[in-house]
């Protein structure tokens, strides 16, 4: 069971509408290795880990989910007042054609969601190595938007989110670590 308090996690602020960096962001919200994906790994994944790791797979993933709503925040922020001219010249017309401005779980090249997004092996340290790639692609992946962004308000919170990526590795590191002292790396079915 989960308390929901309405704010986010870490405030998010946007200097000025720019969809350009929206569409890119729309990578972290529906992209394979963004939030939505790392949730949903993570909620899934827990069922067959230890019972030594699966608070801290509870823990991220409920974590990633307000990653997710801190995303889906800068998103709309950056495209409130965007007119249909500025997203079709940021590359998101089409998705406007669609949705308008409302979010939907795709990557920054207009592809859906998709399950095969979500790994699961059984296995509990080559999940855990999953989960460690996962969330250093995300970190690499919020650099790289980092580096396209000139917002420095959308900066500070997009560096804030990186930084929790670099966390949740060093978490699921220590998991491996702790699994492989242990002898504890079998299924637990």
């Amino acid at each position: 069971m989960w308390y929901y308090e309405k704010k986010l996690q870490y405030p998010v602020k946007v200097s000025t509408c720019n969809p350009m960096l929206a569409k890119f962001l729309i990578e972290q919200y529906g992209g394979a290795d963004g939030e939505l994906a790392a949730a949903l790994r993570y909620m899934n994944q827990r069922y067959t880990l230890p019972d030594k790791v699966v608070g801290l797979l509870t823990d991220v993933a409920t974590e990633e989910f307000s990653h997710l709503e801190m995303i889906a925040t800068m998103i709309y922020k950056l495209t409130k007042d965007a007119t249909p001219q500025q997203l079709k010249e940021a590359g998101i017309g089409d998705y406007y054609v669609n949705h308008d401005k409302a979010l939907f779980y795709q990557n920054a090249a207009g592809v859906p969601f998709t399950a095969s997004y979500i790994q699961a092996k059984g296995d509990p340290i080559a999940d855990l190595y999953e989960d460690i790639a996962a969330e250093e692609k995300a970190r690499a992946t919020y650099q790289w938007i980092i580096d396209l962004s000139d917002d420095p308000d959308l900066n500070d919170s997009l560096i804030f989110l990186r930084e929790r990526e670099i966390i949740h590795s060093q978490r699921f590191r220590e998991a491996v670590e702790l699994l492989k002292e242990d002898g504890n790396t079998k299924k637990i079915f």
